[in-house]
């Protein structure tokens, strides 16, 4: 659910990446034929940027095509669909995110797939920082003054969407801190950040993929990082935490199979996943938009993913958030 345009750079090349001889995997004869990794949403945004990366490192050392499919639809519902009634023998990967595991089961009173029974885990692509941001000339010179002045006008807020991470984060945010902010979604994060430069919009918070060139030049003013800890890419910003309020969120990606996958296939595929996001064809890309990646075992990042949903899914049905009403 993070960017849907490029942030990475144009990729080139087609969906069908590597190829070699048949591979074996802990003494079984997986994968004897090409590989399907399902992406749910369109062409170009990060989602399927790095899809192509990181199957551009495995389907080599795997010795089998990774095919790269795009399948966009209803909040990649579609897709989770797709993955969720394939076989769980290894050749059906899903590209995930906050959306598809942990924010849908609440924003859907009725889904063809549950994440929670219907997937595993395999491992983490990274943690996208967010950032609350305000024009240069903006009248609040840091995080104390928007939230003392939102007591007397509450201003408005752009996210890429809604039920983004970005919109949950900064929910969290005011019920955190008690700021006072309306929302006012957009299609997309450069369009809100469109909006805010022309004065449309009060606030926006943007995730470090789309947002890194305006906080790097200075084109805005960044008042408060939704981070564990300072950010490479603005050092000198606080974080909700250290300002006292207990406000941490990240929009984040990894890679699921089908539940029922065997264990060996999983930790085969953990194993190239984690060589491939810290190779030199990835891990420069990381650190230049400033994505934080985390090696995560299949076990932790389930364990990721159920902190996540104690979180999110509690405050998405608290706000009363539907997106099949």
């Amino acid at each position: 659910m993070i960017g849907r345009r490029s942030m990475l750079g144009a990729l080139g090349g087609a969906s069908l990446l590597g190829s070699a001889p048949a591979a074996r995997a802990q003494g079984t004869a997986w994968p004897d034929r090409p590989i399907r990794w399902i992406v749910g949403y369109p062409p170009g945004g990060a989602s399927d940027t790095f899809a192509r990366l990181i199957a551009g490192q495995m389907a080599p050392r795997l010795g089998q095509n990774v095919v790269v499919e795009n399948r966009p639809g209803g909040g990649a519902v579609v897709a989770s669909e797709t993955v969720a009634r394939s076989p769980a023998d290894g050749y059906t990967w899903m590209h995930v995110d906050n959306g598809i595991l942990t924010y849908n089961p609440a924003l859907y009173a009725r889904l063809p797939y549950d994440p929670d029974r219907d997937f595993t885990g395999v491992g983490f692509i990274g943690l996208f920082p967010l950032y609350v941001v305000v024009r240069p000339d903006a009248p609040w010179a840091d995080f104390a003054a928007l939230l003392a002045a939102s007591r007397n006008r509450a201003p408005t807020y752009g996210t890429p969407a809604v039920a983004s991470p970005h919109h949950l984060a900064m929910e969290l945010l005011k019920r955190r801190s008690g700021l006072a902010a309306e929302h006012v979604p957009y299609r997309g994060g450069p369009a809100a950040m469109t909006d805010l430069l022309a004065g449309n919009v009060d606030v926006v918070v943007i995730d470090t993929a789309t947002g890194t060139p305006f906080i790097r030049d200075n084109r805005v003013r960044t008042l408060v990082a939704l981070t564990d800890n300072r950010t490479r890419l603005a050092p000198a910003v606080p974080t909700a935490r250290e300002l006292g309020h207990d406000a941490v969120a990240y929009g984040w990606q990894g890679m699921s199979v089908p539940a029922g996958t065997p264990a060996p296939i999983v930790a085969r595929l953990s194993e190239e996943m984690m060589r491939a996001m810290q190779s030199e064809a990835i891990a420069p890309r990381l650190r230049d938009l400033d994505i934080e990646y985390r090696p995560q075992s299949p076990a932790e990042f389930n364990a990721f993913v159920g902190r996540e949903n104690a979180l999110w899914r509690p405050l998405i049905r608290e706000l009363g958030i539907r997106l099949d009403s």
